[in-house]
């Protein structure tokens, strides 16, 4: 099995880009450099010098949640069927934007883009801006698509809940900004992530992620 890291986006060394270490977001797997690395989470595969298209700056939406539209060279899978149960399906509806909101800061290369706070507090958000400044610090962005998948919730009667689900790294990528290289790694183990996060909804109804702890390699995501 694969080691704790933190938090989902994909690393810019083997497309990981999503480990969650305890309380806080670091690099699932890196490089002997310390850059990111392309097995874990988010990366990118494509080849222009920027995203082909450029992301929409976070705008408020009606119900106050920002617009978050990532470019159209990343794309994602949800398997996350409604569960009929009006609180459970706010949660993964609220956990997939999180997830697309972290990886439009690293595409905008800014770790405190606005988007991702608005999903994102206390440790959650410090180890995630970390995860985004690794990205920024090594002018990495990430392509390609991700699937996301068996997700089991609870929430509790005191406004938290848990989430556990799974991720697919092996069509994700990581790609360097100023030398368009892209670093790929074959499919393995390790390309499979689970994650266990915490949420609590605040008083606009918004569940914010509180945690996020990832494991690479899970035998319960394999195929």
């Amino acid at each position: 099995m694969g080691a704790l890291v933190t938090r989902r986006p994909a690393s810019l060394t083997a497309l990981a880009l999503t480990a969650v270490a305890a309380l806080g977001l670091s690099l699932s797997a890196c490089g002997s450099d310390g850059s990111p690395s392309e097995t874990d989470r988010t990366a990118g595969a494509d080849t222009g010098d920027k995203p082909s298209a450029s992301p929409t700056p976070s705008q408020s939406v009606a119900d106050g949640r920002p617009e978050i539209e990532p470019p159209s060279d990343l794309s994602y899978t949800f398997d996350w069927p409604k569960t009929g149960d009006p609180e459970k399906d706010a949660v993964l509806a609220d956990s997939e934007q999180s997830i697309k909101a972290v990886d439009l800061a690293i595409v905008n290369q800014d770790a405190l883009d606005k988007a991702y706070l608005y999903y994102y507090e206390g440790e959650a958000a410090a180890g995630t801006q970390k995860f985004i400044q690794n990205y920024v610090d090594h002018k990495a962005g990430i392509r390609g698509s991700y699937r996301f998948y068996d997700p089991e919730v609870t929430v509790e009667d005191d406004g938290t809940a848990s989430l556990t689900y799974c991720e697919d790294q092996g069509k994700a990528f990581v790609k360097y900004l100023d030398t368009n290289k892209v670093k790929k790694t074959e499919v393995t183990a390790e390309s499979y992530v689970i994650y266990h996060t915490s949420l609590k909804k605040n008083a606009d109804g918004v569940w914010k992620v509180q945690k996020i702890v990832s494991q690479i390699g899970s035998d319960k995501c394999q195929p």
